[in-house]
């Protein structure tokens, strides 16, 4: 059983913390929305103007951009990560195992929703969709995965 790329335990809780903010800013962004991106800046953009065409399209440039949609993406993705290949404090087989199948378990049902929504999205919708598919796969994961252990542990008791 090598699970050599897991991280320490003690990283579990932040995780948690970064992905459970994420999770909230990025439902609180979706049913709120905001008139002007609240945290503006510069950043290094390597693809710019993408919509404008292939004639007008500028590469590797500083622009002033809103990141609080990326902010709220990385914090979910980031922590998610954390959450999902972090060592428990028992780590044995069937923790093992439960890891693999969830994984498993978690891009089977990614693409199978992927597939109905490429069959039922279409324009503009469909861009928002997939990048918000971007996160399905990690959900996925975290919640089977705990929900198993959750369930195991509580048929122990």
């Amino acid at each position: 059983m090598n699970t050599n790329y897991l991280l320490p335990n003690k990283y579990k809780s932040i995780g948690w913390i970064l992905f459970t903010i994420g999770i909230i800013s990025g439902l609180f962004s979706y049913f709120i929305p905001m008139e002007k991106e609240p945290i503006q800046t510069k950043v290094l953009s390597i693809l710019n103007n993408f919509a404008a065409g292939p004639n007008e399209m500028e590469y590797f440039k500083i622009i002033e951009a809103g990141i609080g949609f990326e902010l709220i993406l990385l914090s979910i993705i980031i922590g998610g990560l954390i959450v999902g290949f972090t060592r428990e404090k028992i780590e044995d087989e069937f923790t093992y195992k439960l890891r693999n199948d969830s994984l498993v378990w978690a891009i089977i049902l990614n693409y199978l929703v992927l597939i109905v929504l490429v069959l039922f999205v279409h324009s503009f919708t469909f861009i928002y969709v997939m990048t918000l598919n971007i996160l399905t796969p990690l959900i996925f994961f975290i919640l089977r995965f705990n929900f198993i252990q959750l369930r195991h542990r509580s048929h122990e008791e």
